[in-house]
């Protein structure tokens, strides 16, 4: 590939995710040519195609993998189908942006580290928040010692009454892996972690529970319910991490529960020196001088481009320049490694030491 060579994009999966894919790339023109697309829903490939004057349609995945006219592919499909599809674009030398999470769990996880082990392709995890403006603020703060030692925090997404496409491959073990824990709480997990520092993760005590979607209530209204369907996952999960360095984290998520909460994403960074909060696209620091406590709030700005372009941006960046995405395939084999251990610990009641090796 020419240095002002596009990187020509297949992607996979048409729905609304693989949808948000074509629509960046589309806005990295400059960059980047979406050349082909496919979907199990072939209708839906075809329509997408037609949108956005995408020149090849796949009739399967394994087709546009195996294709010479893409350089790499965005992977958007049900979790379950993570791992089989990323294994086959490595070995058939593509580059690879995967949605999150990793894989179903962490044996597919594994699956794919190797794959990576043996590949000199980019292979970048789609984990959005990372890139928010706001977030990203406090990053630079953290680096730069503002807040000192982070000795503990704490994060969350508690949704009231937000399960989705009950009965669907949402909500059935064996095809996405889990419930709000592997959904929206891999987001948090993975933020808190990055901001923290990258601390290395050595035990984790967790709990589940299945309140709400086994008596289908708590019903959101993202996705269409199969009402003869299977509901076999959480609705709320909790988990303190502990790290390497003796730091720790709380992480809280739920699609349902009785509490009060306006359903916005939160992070609390507690620091020797200072502390950080996030909420949603929001934010402030938290210090002390003077022996009063000083607080500086902070926002994202009302012009800003969006995480989703800066994410594919730095993707493109990878694959051109060959060097390491910032949510690489060891940061999502970390968070499946966790997500594994919260649900082993809240199924035996015990603390779960973690086992890095794959």
């Amino acid at each position: 590939m020419g240095a002002n060579d596009k990187i020509r994009i297949g992607v996979i999966g048409a729905g609304n995710i693989g949808n948000v894919h074509i629509r960046d790339y589309k806005k990295l023109g400059n960059e980047c040519e979406v050349v082909a697309v496919t979907d199990t829903y072939l209708p839906l490939a075809e329509a997408r195609a037609k949108e956005y004057d995408i020149p090849h349609l796949f009739k399967s995945p394994e087709e546009l993998i195996a294709s010479d006219i893409v350089d790499a592919v965005s992977i958007c499909v049900p979790n379950q189908f993570h791992a089989p599809l990323t294994v086959q674009a490595l070995e058939a030398g593509k580059h690879v942006l995967l949605e999150k999470p990793m894989a179903i769990g962490l044996e597919a996880a594994k699956q794919i580290m190797r794959a990576k082990a043996a590949s000199d392709k980019t292979l970048m995890i789609s984990h959005q928040m990372r890139w928010e403006h706001a977030a990203q603020i406090v990053k630079k703060q953290v680096e730069a010692g503002e807040l000192g030692k982070i000795y503990t925090a704490k994060t969350g997404w508690y949704r009231r009454k937000g399960i989705p496409g009950w009965g669907t491959w949402f909500t059935q073990m064996s095809q996405s892996g889990g419930g709000p824990l592997i959904d929206i709480g891999v987001h948090m997990l993975d933020l808190a972690l990055y901001l923290m520092g990258n601390p290395k993760p050595v035990s984790v005590f967790g709990s589940t529970y299945a309140e709400f979607g086994p008596r289908k209530r708590g019903i959101g209204t993202w996705g269409t319910p199969n009402w003869n369907g299977i509901y076999d996952v959480e609705d709320l999960a909790t988990a303190l991490i502990k790290m390497e360095d003796g730091s720790s984290l709380t992480l809280e998520v739920s699609w349902a529960v009785h509490m009060d909460t306006d359903s916005t994403p939160f992070i609390h960074l507690m620091g020797t020196e200072g502390g950080a909060a996030l909420r949603g696209s929001k934010g402030k620091f938290l210090t002390e001088k003077f022996d009063r406590p000083i607080e500086t709030e902070f926002t994202s700005p009302e012009n800003d481009e969006g995480s989703r372009i800066r994410l594919s941006r730095h993707f493109l960046e990878c694959v051109r320049e060959g060097k390491e995405p910032i949510t690489s395939a060891m940061s999502g084999f970390t968070n499946n490694l966790i997500l594994d251990a919260i649900y082993q610990s809240s199924r035996t009641g015990e603390l779960v030491k973690l086992d890095w090796n794959f």
